[in-house]
């Protein structure tokens, strides 16, 4: 320990009057030049801010003794000292009347942040960016405490607050790095579970509002919306078996079928406030359910921290926190580690598109236009009144790319499914003429978004070539799926929404009619093989008055069950991977309600058992039947037999997987006629075994059918040499395997 003898050899001012009230009001924006240790021509002078202290000394850390005061330099809360000597590791100790505390000084302390994480922070190539921001328990020089960095390159200072503060800005002034534009301080003695956010003053001297931490871990449970402190340190993963053959299951040659859930509606508690279920009663509950009908692969709607519930998690503010609405981060860890040792995938939406205008969000994070672009018409959403990202500029993209990464190493998640792709390529998205920026050749294409994916692509898929990245991407813009090497975004997935809505509108038409629509549901096997596909029924179809996927179906109660199964069979036979938004894997009748939750107690009736035990046997058929899967990005693994049956709405194809694998024929009749001795051409002689006939009595169906299977015969149909005789049931789709 130094020594604490004043010295009173040097008799300039201890600090600047205009610098200490600069201090006082809390309008410095270099307190780090100021505050703490400083040499002072022989000796160091020490000063601290305390506001509201009538007296502060200076104390040996290490003994807690050899006092010395500070003295007031005659503006509120500023005390100083000199001393012959740095003083080493130091406390101070204030009193106001009989109150006394004492704490560690952070501006005593060294920078956390060194120049090589400054360099790719600037440079926008920092892929561990939450290793350097946000905010994070550690061990300092030696003391315990939370590191906080922000990155606010307009400001004129920024401020942590918190409760350890008393909301005060004037007491914790970071650290400004230059031109970096990222602000830090480390504070002794603070611990995870702390509120916090950044107090800004902007370039023009105006405070802005209370901001929550960009890349904060934690948030309060809405509508408070502060940033706690999580130590994301110290987890151990017990999910190798999974890891290690994850990128086996995510191969376009294997069967991924999806249960799509909103968390805070899928179950509640009724009898605890209508409470949704924590990860962990989610962990207990919904993976057992998922892993009985047979998914793959869990899809979650956002989960990063999200104001409003009602935007379903579409608008995030907190893309680093998993959302306190079902606990903690580590217990969102624990909810993964749980779907691994089940065998399911996490597929995570992911929402870079834009964010909302909260007032503690990104929004003119640092007083003026950061994360998004400055002129509304290029950083405006208008269908969505959010703020769009601003990809053009490195640090965003490079905040963007490691918040993907993130939630990959940190939380382990195994697909992002990018969300609203098609607002991202488009300028003129949802936009009318006059409304838009054409980018640098006129166009209407946004450069620096395509970019954007294409780079992210390349990062996430570079850093763990076994995950997923998804595309919900509405046009027919060329090569999603392709690698950017060769001209394409990169992505693993697409999802085919011409197929969805084409073929939601024809099974809306009643059967009578659907003979002058019959290319609706073909029409996809004209570029089912130019994308890697997945057939979404998602909730985008069971909101906004579209009701349930059942209500769209025709005829009486029977019949609406009865089209439903068929159109499943029909999802489970087409080539591309499957997607079920929750409750339609029983037949919901009503519309998703983000509220409430799928009504369950229509279990009790048959015919929603029925739908539900399809899905789970076409969920078994499609993992067992490699003619369903291995091929389904070929057009080698996909034959027409009849597509061209529209006067009687009977649709016929084979699939097929690689040498060895048995082919597949697929029959569909869209009316409720039941046909009789309906003959469909096969690629080869010989029993035929029914799979899987969704007019099946145990599914609530009619009990029309083959007996089984069916010998085919020598008789030329379809092109082909052999053929079978099949009784159609109505409202049907049958599987037949080549024995």
């Amino acid at each position: 320990m130094g020594s604490m003898e004043k010295n009173t050899a040097v008799r300039d001012p201890l600090v600047d009057r205009q610098v200490a009230i600069y201090i006082s009001k809390g309008v410095c924006g270099t307190p780090f030049s100021v505050l703490g240790v400083h040499p002072d021509g022989e000796g160091v002078v020490v000063r601290a801010f305390v506001p509201g202290a009538e007296a502060v000394d200076l104390v040996d850390a290490e003994t807690d003794s050899a006092v010395t005061p500070l003295e007031p330099v005659g503006v509120d809360g500023v005390f100083a000292a000199r001393l012959k000597a740095h003083p080493g590791p130091y406390t101070l100790r204030a009193r106001r009347g009989e109150d006394i505390w004492t704490f560690m000084d952070p501006y005593a302390f060294a920078p956390v942040m060194g120049p090589q994480d400054e360099y790719y922070l600037s440079e926008g190539t920092h892929r561990r960016l939450w290793d350097v921001l946000g905010a994070h328990p550690m061990t300092h020089e030696g003391v315990e405490g939370v590191h906080f960095a922000v990155w606010a390159p307009n400001a004129l200072r920024v401020s942590l607050v918190g409760d350890f503060n008393d909301w005060d800005g004037r007491r914790y002034v970071m650290r400004s790095r230059g031109a970096s534009g990222i602000w830090e301080i480390f504070i002794p003695g603070l611990e995870a579970g702390v509120r916090y956010k950044y107090e800004i003053r902007s370039a023009g001297g105006v405070l802005q509002p209370l901001k929550a931490d960009p890349v904060g871990f934690g948030s309060e449970h809405p509508p408070e919306n502060a940033s706690i402190v999580r130590d994301l340190r110290g987890r151990e993963w017990s999910d190798d078996d999974w890891m290690l053959r994850r990128g086996d299951v995510h191969k376009v040659d294997k069967p991924i079928s999806i249960y799509e859930v909103h968390l805070g509606s899928w179950r509640r508690r009724p009898k605890e406030g209508n409470r949704a279920l924590s990860y962990h009663e989610l962990a207990d509950e919904l993976i057992p359910y998922a892993v009985d009908l047979g998914f793959t692969h869990l899809e979650l709607m956002p989960i990063s921290e999200y104001p409003f519930d009602g935007s379903w998690g579409y608008q995030p503010v907190g893309l680093f926190a998993p959302t306190i609405r079902h606990g903690t981060p580590d217990e969102f860890r624990d909810f993964v580690q749980a779907c691994h040792k089940a065998g399911l995938g996490v597929i995570l939406d992911w929402v870079p598109g834009h964010f909302p205008t909260d007032p503690h969000g990104l929004g003119k994070f640092d007083g003026q236009a950061l994360y998004e672009h400055v002129d509304p018409r290029e950083g405006f959403h208008q269908d969505w009144n959010t703020l769009i990202f601003n990809y053009g500029r490195t640090e965003v993209a490079n905040y963007l790319i490691a918040n993907a990464l993130y939630w990959v190493k940190e939380h382990h998640v195994d697909a992002l499914r990018v969300d609203a792709v098609a607002s991202m390529l488009y300028r003129d998205y949802s936009r009318k003429a006059g409304e838009w920026v054409p980018n640098i050749h006129g166009g209407r294409e946004n450069l620096e978004a395509i970019s954007f994916l294409k780079r992210m692509n390349e990062v996430v898929y570079g850093e763990d070539n076994s995950i997923m990245t998804i595309a919900e991407e509405s046009t027919a813009w060329p090569g999603v799926t392709r690698p950017t090497d060769s001209e394409g975004l990169g992505f693993g997935f697409k999802w085919n929404m011409g197929w969805m809505n084409d073929t939601l509108e024809y099974m809306k038409e009643d059967p009578i009619n659907r003979r002058y629509h019959h290319a609706k549901m073909t029409f996809a096997l004209d570029y089912a093989f130019s994308e890697n596909f997945i057939l979404p029924l998602s909730h985008d179809e069971v909101v906004h008055g579209k009701g349930s996927i059942l209500g769209r179906m025709p005829g009486d109660r029977w019949q609406k069950f009865a089209n439903l199964r068929a159109y499943y069979g029909f999802m489970w036979g087409h080539p591309g991977k499957k997607l079920m938004f929750m409750g339609s894997e029983f037949g919901q009748a009503t519309e998703w309600n983000h509220d409430a939750t799928p009504d369950w107690d229509a279990l009790e009736d048959g015919a929603h058992q029925g739908v539900r035990s399809l899905i789970r046997d076409l969920n078994a058929l499609y993992r067992e039947t490699p003619a369903l899967y291995r091929r389904d990005h070929r057009a080698d693994g996909f034959q027409w037999m009849n597509g061209a049956g529209d006067a009687e709405s009977v649709i016929s194809w084979v699939r097929y997987g690689e040498d060895g694998d048995k082919p597949v024929l697929a029959v569909f009749n869209f009316t409720p006629v039941v046909r009789e001795n309906w003959r469909v051409g096969v690629p080869a002689p010989g029993h035929w075994v029914e799979r899987l006939n969704t007019d099946a009595s145990v599914y609530g169906g009619s009990g029309v059918g083959n007996l089984g299977g069916i010998d085919s015969t020598a008789e030329g149909c379809d092109g082909q040499s052999q053929s079978l005789s099949l009784t159609l049931p109505p409202l049907s789709a049958m599987f037949f395997e080549l024995a």
